[in-house]
């Protein structure tokens, strides 16, 4: 089961810590989302406008997203590929739906932006993502993991075909070997796997 984010003081101490960017015209929204980020702690906080090219190293971005003659700084924000990207939208349409989609935001705030709202996106915002790397790492987890079992059974049918041996046996060769070099059964088996390779060519 999920754990739930409870904001103790530890929590609120590493959100403070957070380097945010905030991409927005300087209008009523840009002044009031700028006051909140202040007044929840956050100290290491940047205005852009109109958006850079590239940010610097920033760990949560804040980005207008709505149809206008300044589209959707895609470029800008994928010079942070690891940061938190919260939308801040004026309209609901499909242009703004998938321009949301496409920078893959965690969190959406509507216009009017009102203050009571700011802290709320944060702390989703930042769960989800914490949610999606940790998603993430199990899923190349098992992904190594699927590609190793895929080696050794390959290494198998070659050790079953080339020494008539049934798979337990196979199995043991490779196990044997490992632990003989002191090496993992996987490293065996890309041996076993590159060897025949060359001599069948």
């Amino acid at each position: 089961m999920r754990q739930a984010k409870r904001l103790t003081p530890e929590f609120l101490k590493q959100l403070r810590s957070k380097r945010v960017a905030v991409i927005h015209p300087k209008d009523a929204d840009g002044g009031v989302l700028m006051q909140q980020l202040q007044r929840i702690g956050l100290t290491q906080v940047h205005a852009f406008w109109p958006p850079p090219k590239t940010l610097p190293d920033i760990d949560i971005i804040f980005c207008a997203v709505q149809p206008s003659s300044i589209p959707t700084p895609m470029e800008c924000l994928q010079s942070c590929p690891g940061a938190v990207i919260i939308a801040v939208i004026g309209y609901e349409n499909p242009t703004v739906f998938d321009d949301m989609l496409q920078l893959g935001t965690s969190g959406v705030l509507t216009s009017p932006v009102r203050s009571s709202g700011v802290l709320a996106v944060l702390v989703m915002a930042l769960g989800i993502n914490e949610e999606l790397q940790s998603l993430r790492k199990r899923m190349g987890r098992l992904e190594q993991k699927l590609s190793t079992a895929n080696q050794i059974n390959e290494a198998k049918l070659i050790l079953m075909s080339s020494r008539g041996v049934d798979h337990k046996e196979a199995y043991r060769i490779i196990r044997e070997q490992a632990m003989a070099k002191r090496v993992t059964t996987e490293e065996i088996a890309r041996a076993i796997i590159h060897a025949s390779s060359i001599l069948s060519f």
